[in-house]
């Protein structure tokens, strides 16, 4: 999984990525909101681990920020300084979904991370061994996919890109959080692979709006896949 990190003071900020990347998860960092709040109007992530009292802007404004640019199903972390009730009780009021007072102690907040990406993603945590959606169903075990019944025709590949779609409805994904996600490191340079791909991939499963869904370009960003209403 994709995790920004808004983290002002340097030692904190690296002792938050190690425990993130031990976890297995990507990480990018930010000493500065309001440049990770333009970072997310590009580019998509998972959740979001950021400073209550320490950045600019604070508190309030800053989650404020954030939701505007990433939307609402985003998980959002604070780890602070700042444990006081108080601001405890008011960045959760104000839509955070867990707030962690420093000091940092890994297993703790690794153990947190983990709870709020199952929460938020549970089709991608669910130990189910396949999962429907509409006319689709997808074998997580042998990782392939039917439609009405027909298997299609995917590399393992096209299904990886295929099950974070659909795991996904209604969400936008960034280019690079694709490519993250499926090939398993960060997208460093411009490329075509994933417009390849996912052209590709819309023929293979005929997402189309007679199977009730459509594969959405996001100018500057990527692709969504939307769920359409077929009553």
């Amino acid at each position: 999984m994709r995790v920004a990190v808004l983290q002002r003071d340097p030692v904190m900020r690296q002792s938050i990525e190690q425990v993130l990347v031990r976890a297995g998860h990507f990480c990018s960092s930010y000493e500065d909101g309001l440049a990770m709040s333009r970072s997310l109007g590009r580019s998509t992530v998972d959740l979001l681990v950021l400073d209550w009292q320490d950045a600019r802007p604070a508190g309030v404004e800053l989650l404020r920020s954030v939701r505007r640019a990433a939307g609402e199903r985003l998980p959002i972390m604070f780890v602070s300084n700042d444990g006081s009730e108080q601001s405890m009780v008011r960045a959760l009021a104000c839509g955070a979904d867990d707030y962690l007072a420093l000091p940092l102690r890994d297993a703790e907040f690794g153990a947190r991370v983990a709870a709020l990406l199952r929460r938020a993603y549970p089709e991608r945590f669910s130990a189910a061994s396949c999962f429907e959606t509409g006319p689709y169903r997808f074998d997580t075990v042998s990782q392939a996919v039917t439609l009405r019944g027909k298997r299609m025709p995917l590399s393992p590949t096209q299904y990886r890109i295929a099950a974070l779609f659909f795991s996904n409805i209604d969400r936008v994904l960034s280019r690079d959080h694709i490519f993250a996600t499926v090939w398993g490191r960060e997208l460093r340079e411009f490329t075509r692979t994933i417009d390849s791909h996912v052209s590709r991939l819309r023929v293979l499963l005929e997402i189309e709006p007679h199977n009730g869904f459509r594969l959405q370009p996001v100018y500057r960003s990527g692709y969504r896949l939307l769920r359409l209403d077929m009553c």
